[in-house]
């Protein structure tokens, strides 16, 4: 039915089915597919007594500017993979079992319909292949699919690394790859970002209160697609717990930085109508010098937000010092409230 692509065309096919005065639900599955969808959806709800969902995966429908021209009578509901919570609750194994499952599979919904690991790799390999031809290279007409494969792939094994564009291009210079520019990657990390693939996570000076425009760092959309595109190699467990993490607090409505204090690095600053939480991710602060080295980014930090370090520590303190607490990750996971309760 790809003839419904066309406005006109939609707008003649929802007006044929609808045949009477009762109230009608419409579906509308990706519909940045048809182009100037938006005078469509204003006419329907002018002329008909519709309630109209609209679906897609390309950023560009989160602008503000769909709201306006969809006259500000729109609500966008953000849909995310499975979060460890649903997951686990779906399959109620042993909590490291599933952990562990979710963080080398991810949280897609289809996956609970395969039982082996060769059936799981296989189905997101094939999500990486569609969402990278389909919705990237022939939607942007891409030239070179070799070399922004390669951008894509740096970007999977380099999760939770500081980046530019001038970084990456002069990598994959030294890797072979001598025409690609700056400004080749910066469009490239933008086609990811509205296709889904990835959360570009700006830079906050805390000291200097100004976002910086330099070395930022991109989260997977999916840790499970992440891992199949580079063939499961390069599980770097702290990395995949911060990746796990920002997800989940972009679920539970924060606005998510990365943050810069003097010459620390802070892995989150998170933000919401009533909160504000400094966040360290390290799978264990067990060693003192591991303890030292994650709480140094909180020093100085002197405006009263609460700082927390989620590790993999299963012991019971949640006292760090000097206002500093704990939580263990899959707690966090699995409890809405734990930062507002430690």
């Amino acid at each position: 039915m790809r003839f419904l692509r066309d406005p006109s065309e939609l707008s003649k096919y929802v007006n044929q089915k609808i045949i009477n005065d009762d109230k009608y639900y419409l579906f509308i599955d990706e519909i940045q597919h048809v182009a100037g969808f938006e005078d469509v959806i204003n006419g329907l709800k002018v002329d008909l007594k519709v309630d109209i969902y609209l679906t897609g995966s390309n950023s560009k429908l989160l602008s503000k500017d769909i709201n306006t021209k969809l006259r500000g009578r729109s609500i966008e509901i953000k849909v995310y993979p499975l979060s460890f919570f649903e997951f686990h609750n779906y399959y109620q194994r042993a909590l490291t079992d599933d952990f562990n499952e979710y963080l080398l599979y991810g949280g897609l919904p289809y996956l609970i319909n395969e039982d082996s690991s060769n059936g799981k790799i296989e189905y997101l390999k094939m999500i990486n292949e569609t969402v990278v031809i389909k919705d990237i290279v022939e939607r942007y007409n891409i030239r070179n699919p070799h070399i922004f494969n390669a951008v894509y792939e740096f970007l999977c094994s380099n999760i939770g690394s500081y980046v530019s564009a001038n970084k990456i291009a002069n990598t994959l210079k030294s890797q072979g790859y001598k025409t690609i520019t700056s400004d080749t990657v910066g469009n490239y990390l933008e086609f990811l970002t509205n296709a889904y693939l990835f959360y570009k996570v700006n830079r906050y000076d805390v000291k200097g209160k100004n976002y910086l425009k330099t070395q930022n760092k991109y989260y997977a959309a999916d840790i499970g697609i992440r891992n199949a595109k580079i063939n499961f190699r390069q599980l770097e467990i702290t990395h995949a717990l911060e990746n796990i993490i920002y997800l989940e607090l972009l679920r539970r409505d924060y606005i998510v930085d990365i943050g810069k204090n003097y010459d620390n690095e802070i892995d989150f600053i998170a933000k919401n109508n009533q909160d504000t939480y400094y966040i360290q991710v390290s799978y264990t602060v067990s060693d003192p010098s591991l303890k030292e080295r994650e709480l140094r980014a909180f020093k100085n930090l002197a405006d009263g937000y609460k700082k927390i370090v989620l590790t993999m520590d299963r012991d019971p303190y949640v006292h760090l010092g000097n206002g500093y607490k704990k939580a263990n990750i899959i707690d966090f996971l699995l409890k809405d409230d734990i930062l507002s309760l430690i």
